[in-house]
């Protein structure tokens, strides 16, 4: 690996400046209320880890590629730090409400049918990376989940749903995913924090 400039680059450098940047976006953002200091700390390294080895794996591993840290920390887009807040911000539902384990049978919306399909796909998503030696395809299955999630949860209602069982099918697909999330970023190497 080596920088524009042609000289090496320091792995232990790279982190800390990730950790740095990852500092500074999230007080960016303005949402550190109500964390410890380390509780702050675990949340820079998460954050810029996880977009480190997000952005790298992303990319087929037969093809080049050029690392921005700028970008690879955005909370939007094909980045770490977008899959890593989707699955704080599923966290934060589940915390105000959790799913009963009761059987439903609604029909379903086309946003929640895609969220079925998706979760479905997971453990041949996982096979097919293995098989072919290939992370990125773990890396898009977790960001198309994302993608998925972030639509269903702008249409539709998950705790004021218009019924109990579409609130409780809700709540499931909630969890399913935040599971999926969850299980896809640790092959990946990857942490997902609780909340961000």
């Amino acid at each position: 690996m080596k920088s524009r400039e042609g000289t090496v680059v320091d792995a232990d450098e790279m982190v800390d400046d990730m950790i740095a940047i990852a500092k500074q976006k999230t007080k960016e953002q303005g949402k550190t209320e109500g964390f410890t200091e380390d509780e702050l700390n675990e949340l820079y390294e998460t954050i810029g880890l996880g977009a480190l080895k997000f952005f790298l794996l992303r990319v087929d591993p037969k093809k080049r590629m050029v690392f921005n840290p700028e970008e690879s920390i955005e909370m939007q887009g094909f980045t770490g730090p977008f899959v890593q807040y989707t699955h704080a911000r599923i966290k934060s539902i589940l915390r105000k409400e959790q799913p009963k384990g009761s059987a439903v049978t609604p029909s379903l919306l086309p946003a929640e049918k895609e969220i079925i399909i998706q979760i479905e796909q997971f453990g041949a998503v996982i096979e097919e990376a293995a098989r072919e030696h290939d992370p990125s395809k773990l890396a898009i299955y977790v960001f198309n989940l994302v993608k998925s999630f972030n639509s269903f949860y702008t249409e539709l209602s998950v705790t004021n749903a218009e019924s109990e069982d579409k609130k409780e099918l809700r709540l499931q697909l909630a969890q399913l995913t935040a599971t999926a999330l969850k299980t896809g970023m640790s092959l990946l190497g990857i942490r997902v924090p609780e909340r961000m």
